[in-house]
């Protein structure tokens, strides 16, 4: 992701995330071994934000440790396919920088 200056409204941030990831399904070849991958990455990539605003709605204290154990749980799956992808069709350097995001993600 190349933002240097990353944005500290969260939902702002995720957004972005999400529509980063969006771009990055779009650069996977049309290939049927790219179809399952590009439907995971974007699928977690975008759930990661439905589910931060799920939590961020939670009426209970248990709804919103559960959202935002969905969300850990996508963001983790995010990497391990950005991980998949990384060096075979696009460059490793330029998805490094969208795991670190990933993994910051994670740790806020």
């Amino acid at each position: 992701m190349e933002n240097p200056k990353k944005p500290y409204d969260l939902r702002e941030r995720l957004l972005i995330f999400a529509k980063r990831m969006l771009e990055i399904c779009k650069m996977l070849p049309p290939s049927p071994e790219y179809a399952g991958i590009r439907l995971q990455l974007g699928g977690a990539g975008t759930s990661i934000v439905a589910n931060y605003e799920e939590a961020d709605g939670s009426l209970t204290k248990k709804d919103f440790v559960n959202k935002v154990g969905i969300f850990r749980k996508e963001a983790k799956e995010f990497i391990f396919f950005l991980r998949v992808i990384s060096g075979t069709y696009l460059n490793a350097k330029e998805l490094s920088n969208d795991i670190r995001e990933s993994e910051e993600i994670i740790s806020i």
